[in-house]
């Protein structure tokens, strides 16, 4: 059982007073907070079974311990809606798995943030925005579910800037990152099916960049439009240079992957393709970088032999994204992480789980 929250009195439920109450004792993200009154917590766990108060997770680096209560508080500053929090929880469970390295990503001098990607019925249901400008304002399922998983690794995580958070400049994506899939427009189906999760709901957890864009307007051959997706990867810029085990999500837009399905290529089709077309010389890539986590066979490589920017085409993850545009992006990765995909437990009306 985890300890009891400790009560706070706040004179005024003003998401100023609230805010500034919060900044005090080094709380809060720098914006105005909803009020978390034990109301709006319960209305918040009204659709969560079980002990509000039994652990989730535990969060490092201050192993601080996360409950449903606690994700509800935050939650509730956050300006999330009670349908929101099973996906809170999920995403929470995921950033908690060993291969995310969560201590590592909060220590590390990169500007890594968890984008939260939400798949199949909960999406449609809480209201989740997988169309045009998915990754952008306006939506409050988005933006507030982002932001909530944020406020919690600053307050149960200690992921504060300058002590928990190392990060050298940080970035826009540590308030909010939280997308959905497109899954109707998807001409693959899900992608939490294509990684083994069988679920009507689910949430994926990639801890990496700000999206990078890449656009194709007039192709509709997916050789033309993936060796623009290439060049975006093939930099010396991003982690995956010197971590050749680190993932790339390539967020495809519908018309990007209708093309390349019209083409009879499949996501596998793509993440091959891609493998082989975003690379670099080994020996700009060894020059660059000093201290390398590379496979075996890649440091044996010549200089002059072009090499992947990741090591196998299983870390390009391909996920359908956006509205109408022919705009696509790459989210490289911090590279000492790993994605990870959970089912989101959803409580029906009766009660039951599923």
């Amino acid at each position: 059982m985890a300890e009891p929250l400790e009560m706070l009195d706040i004179a005024s439920e003003d998401p100023e007073a609230v805010r500034t109450c919060y900044a005090e004792r080094g709380w809060g993200d720098g914006l105005p907070l909803v009020a978390p009154t034990p109301e709006r917590v319960d209305a918040m766990l009204a659709g969560s079974r079980g002990d509000a108060d039994e652990p989730v997770a535990v969060l490092p680096p201050r192993s601080g311990v996360a409950t449903r209560r606690v994700i509800a508080v935050n939650g509730v500053l956050a300006g999330c809606r009670p349908e929101h929090l099973p996906v809170l929880v999920a995403a929470v469970q995921a950033l908690a798995r060993p291969e995310v390295n969560l201590r590592g990503i909060n220590a590390t001098t990169h500007p890594v943030a968890p984008l939260l990607i939400v798949h199949g019925e909960i999406a449609r249901t809480a209201g989740y925005n997988a169309g045009a400008g998915a990754f952008g304002p306006g939506n409050v399922a988005n933006a507030a579910t982002g932001r909530a998983l944020r406020l919690l690794l600053l307050h149960v995580a200690d992921a504060v800037p300058g002590s928990g958070d190392a990060s050298t400049q940080g970035g826009p994506a540590k308030y909010t990152y939280c997308v959905a899939e497109n899954l109707a427009e998807s001409p693959w189906g899900g992608y939490a099916a294509s990684v083994g999760v069988d679920a009507p709901s689910a949430v994926t957890v990639h801890c990496g960049e700000a999206p990078h864009n890449f656009h194709d307007m007039e192709s509709s051959e997916p050789a033309a439009i993936l060796d623009k997706a290439a060049s975006a990867m093939a930099s010396l810029a991003s982690n995956n240079a010197p971590v050749s085990g680190a993932e790339f999500f390539v967020m495809m837009c519908p018309e990007h992957a209708a093309a390349c399905a019209a083409a009879g290529w499949t996501r596998d089709h793509v993440a091959s393709y891609l493998h082989e077309r975003a690379r670099l010389p080994a020996g700009d890539l060894r020059t660059a970088f000093a201290l390398r986590a590379w496979a075996p066979w890649q440091e044996a490589l010549p200089d002059d032999a072009p090499m992947a920017l990741t090591e196998h085409p299983d870390n390009i993850r391909v996920v359908v994204v956006g509205g109408p545009g022919k705009h696509s992006s790459v989210i490289p990765s911090w590279g000492m992480t790993r994605s990870a995909t959970v089912p989101v437990e959803l409580v029906t009306p009766g009660g039951n789980r599923r």
